[in-house]
């Protein structure tokens, strides 16, 4: 992140604290002196907290091979911080002593505590953090460096899952970058061992899992078998995300499990240009990272892949099992697992997943298929929007949909946009129905269900967005599912559900997708995540009778 700012924006990134904040954030902090050229936190510091320099200078430095990379330097009044200090994750940075002085240390907690009693400081420093996040993402500015191939699907999943958490990362191409023998050297690897992350210049991790991923460079809440939290929610989607945020905004002790990233299926739009207040549209991934920011500005803790494998519901609390054996307890549940796209049945289809199909449209994908023939399969609102946005870059866009026409499943400005583009061909009552390639996909067929008839062609990327499977395999006995495996909810849930959320089993809600009955859009699911608190607080506090 260097100095590359004009004055405009310097002053929103860096700004200077007035003479009343510093007296009201100080009581929350601890002063301390120190003296120039000494270290306040070092790269890789987790739950770091902010520094405020109340005199002297501090400079933000980014350690490296070949020396320490200047970031910035702040006077009094400034502060050190962004995204990850709310979050707890580690420190991208270093902060060192450049003139001795005196700082007023805030550890994560009194972050939070301040930001949560004080509106004028909450927005200083939220508005700041989210521009320095943003500025780090766009400058690569990193501790993680992928080292991976265009041709392997490792490398594409290690992508996306930085790229959905929100972690700058840099990469590296063993096909395209010329001094990459130099790298594999340094780090004793080699190009077989790829996809490869090196964590904080420091540690090596081949064809890392997600969760070792997430462990390393500290995305993890620390989970304490013995905590009994009011509410946990499981699932970071749009629902999910809408109930942490007003669980915890109203002083409920909330953990959100999330098995993979922030956003959940509507993480992966392009942009979403329907919902309301956002009239130029915004992405998925903007809108479920602004909405992780809110929840963790009023305390709620997030664990990312960490999935949840089975709930002991005749425990009183509740009882989680996550998938690394460990379990977490709670007094009410809300489920906000949602549901994801279904296969395709064509014969070699897991042979392509990561190398040529792919259930996202993000610039990642675009990036990789451009100027190339593309199908989307699907006739729902996200099809719709990443048959737009593959327009933009690709050859051509090929979508398939099994029935007649899209006005009865998809928003009426996607399927005008679809209609009018030249870039964009509607293939009716299609299905696919060969792949072929080696070893990633070359070339597809399909076939009109009507007629028979097959056309091949040139095509590397599918898009498959059809049909929806519920999550819940692992609360299956505990609360009633309907035939397709959604939850029960509401009226149909029995005499135990005193609200359209509320399942067969108390304190135990379900919002969002995965819900039986629900609309199946991202306001809907944001809708619901807000209301179910209403009927946490009434199971949580009970009126005396």
């Amino acid at each position: 992140m260097p100095e590359v700012y004009d004055e405009a924006q310097r002053a929103q990134m860096f700004p200077v604290l007035t003479v009343a904040q510093l007296a009201r954030v100080a009581i929350h902090g601890r002063r301390r002196v120190v003296a120039a050229g000494e270290t306040t936190f070092e790269l890789g510091t987790a739950d770091p907290g902010i520094h405020i320099v109340l005199s002297g200078t501090l400079e933000v430095v980014r350690p490296g091979a070949a020396g320490d990379d200047l970031v910035t330097v702040l006077g009094a009044g400034q502060f050190t911080g962004e995204v990850s200090s709310l979050s707890g994750r580690r420190t991208l940075v270093r902060g060192r002593m450049r003139e001795a002085g005196e700082v007023l240390v805030l550890d994560g907690e009194s972050l939070r505590q301040t930001i949560q009693s004080d509106s004028d400081l909450s927005e200083v420093f939220v508005r700041t953090f989210i521009l320095r996040r943003v500025a780090l993402l766009a400058a690569g500015f990193s501790d993680a460096t992928l080292v991976g191939s265009t041709h392997s699907a490792g490398t594409l999943r290690l992508q996306e899952f930085f790229t959905r958490n929100g972690h700058p990362f840099a990469y590296v191409d063993v096909d395209v970058d010329k001094d990459v023998q130099v790298l594999l050297d340094h780090f004793q690897i080699g190009v077989g061992d790829v996809p490869v992350v090196i964590c904080r210049g420091e540690h090596v991790l081949k064809n890392p899992s997600n969760e070792v991923v997430a462990e390393c460079f500290g995305m993890n809440a620390k989970l304490d078998p013995e905590a009994t939290h009011d509410l946990v929610v499981i699932g970071a989607g749009p629902a999910g995300l809408a109930a942490a945020v007003y669980g915890a905004s109203e002083g409920l002790d909330v953990l959100v499990i999330e098995s993979h990233a922030p956003g959940g299926q509507a993480g992966t739009s392009s942009k979403i240009e329907n919902y309301l207040g956002f009239p130029t549209g915004i992405s998925g991934q903007a809108l479920a990272g602004r909405a992780q920011v809110q929840a963790q500005k009023f305390g709620a803790r997030l664990a990312v892949s960490r999935a949840v494998t089975g709930l002991e519901c005749d425990a009183s609390p509740y009882r989680l099992r996550l998938d690394d054996g460990t379990a977490v307890r709670a007094r009410a549940i809300v489920v906000a697992t949602g549901a994801r796209y279904r296969k395709l049945d064509v014969p070699g289809y897991e042979a392509y997943e990561g190398q040529g199909i792919y259930y996202a449209a993000t610039a990642m994908e675009a990036d990789l298929c451009r100027d190339a023939e593309v199908i989307v399969v699907g006739g729902g609102n996200s099809a719709g929007q990443a048959a737009v946005f593959l327009a933009r870059s690709v050859k051509h866009v090929h979508v398939l949909i099994r029935g007649a026409g899209l006005a009865a499943t998809m928003s009426d400005y996607l399927v005008q946009r679809i209609e009018h583009s030249a870039q964009i061909s509607l293939h009716t009552h299609a299905e696919v129905s060969g792949l072929e390639g080696a070893p990633a996909l070359a070339s597809v067929r399909w076939r009109d269900r009507r007629s028979g008839v097959e056309t091949t062609r040139p095509v590397s990327a599918v898009f498959a967005m059809i049909g929806a499977e519920p999550n819940t395999r692992w609360i299956d006995g505990c609360v009633a599912l309907d035939a397709q495996g959604f939850i029960v909810t509401g009226s149909k849930a029995g005499a135990a559900a005193d609200s359209p959320y509320a399942t067969t089993r108390p304190g135990v809600f379900a919002v969002g997708d995965v819900r039986s009955g629900s609309v199946k859009r991202v306001a809907s699911g944001v809708g619901e995540g807000s209301v179910v608190v209403q009927a946490l607080h009434r199971f949580l506090h009970p009126a005396p009778e």
